[in-house]
């Protein structure tokens, strides 16, 4: 069984190598370990670093993409590479690379598809008191929406086997920790949560400038991704809920028509019209849901064929002359 840990990096020359050191090279149930590093653009002397320790695979990009793209193109590269499990960790050595053998431990009894490194924002004494409820209350909401319980939704130490990571898209160029929770969670994919260790924070985070961006973008993934897999829910709940108001509305105009003084109703012919906007508009989110129901249907199938073009590409290349590996420069 052949192990590949990806590090997407964006200029981590001070913290690669306390990086690298923490991985262990010999787990059980695991024949062979790899390190693939992703470089974003780096300026620096990261990429000289991660070759004079030996990692074995890179996959250079010209210039900066975002941690989306790299991660997406990491998974590819492992993939092409055989590995039967992918492991992601950080380049700024934020998790405790010792930990990898005790994640990746559930895909080797095959009890999992995908385990996620539970920091426990709770304990993380560099965290702030904002960032840890914010963090907890996040991960509960898209806990609920995904239908699986995951308790620390943001955390990149994830490990992936091989079907996962074939089962699972890349979305968004912002992050794929969200993403990929509610995918799994809508694919029925196994997932499972360990509490892992963390290393004394040595830089600020890059993904974003201050946890008001954070939640910001990540909203916006939760209800751009749960739209997707649930549109006929969420539009349908609108549209109800417009046209019941709207109707609210129209039943009040009618009480002052019937009842009220001469000339009242007069006075309220703007809710007339309000009432009939909102009708009509809740009218027609139920029937943008239908709509986006089937088109995710059709996305559904799509994905499905991409998955068994997916296998069918990297079994013929697993099956094909392995020639010398040159460097990725996608």
């Amino acid at each position: 069984m052949k192990l590949i840990v990806q590090i997407p990096c964006l200029n981590e020359e001070g913290t690669l190598p306390a990086t690298l050191r923490d991985i262990p090279r010999q787990i059980p149930g695991i024949d062979q370990v790899e390190i693939l590093i992703i470089d974003d653009g780096c300026t620096d002397r990261t990429l000289a670093i991660a070759r004079e320790m030996g990692v074995e695979h890179i996959v250079k990009f010209p210039g900066n993409r975002g941690l989306g793209h790299a991660f997406a193109a990491g998974m590819d590269r492992c993939l092409e590479l055989g590995a039967d499990i992918i492991v992601n960790t950080d380049g700024d050595n934020q998790y405790f690379g010792g930990d990898i053998p005790r994640l990746v431990a559930p895909i080797v009894a095959k009890e999992a598809h995908i385990v996620i490194g539970d920091r426990e924002p709770e304990k993380v004494a560099h965290f702030t008191f904002v960032k840890k409820k914010m963090q907890t209350l996040g991960s509960r909401v898209v806990s609920r929406l995904a239908g699986i319980n995951v308790p620390d939704v943001p955390s990149g130490f994830k490990a992936y086997s091989r079907e996962a990571a074939m089962r699972v898209t890349c979305s968004t160029d912002f992050d794929h920790t969200v993403d990929h929770v509610i995918q799994a969670g809508r694919k029925h994919l196994i997932v499972k949560s360990i509490p892992i260790r963390t290393n004394e924070k040595l830089r600020e985070s890059r993904l974003f400038s201050n946890i008001g961006v954070f939640i910001t973008r990540s909203m916006g993934i939760m209800v751009r991704v749960y739209s997707s897999y649930q549109a006929m829910k969420v539009f349908s709940a609108a549209g109800i809920f417009t046209f019941l108001f709207g109707v609210g509305i129209g039943v009040r105009f009618l009480w002052v028509y019937f009842f009220g003084a001469e000339g009242d109703s007069d006075k309220h012919v703007q809710s007339l019209i309000l009432a009939a906007i909102l009708m009509l508009a809740g009218f027609q989110m139920v029937l943008t849901g239908i709509v986006a129901d089937l088109i995710n249907s059709s996305r559904a199938v799509v994905e499905d064929v991409s998955y068994r073009l997916r296998r069918m590409e990297l079994d013929e290349a697993e099956r094909s002359p392995k020639p010398v590996e040159p460097i990725d420069h996608r």
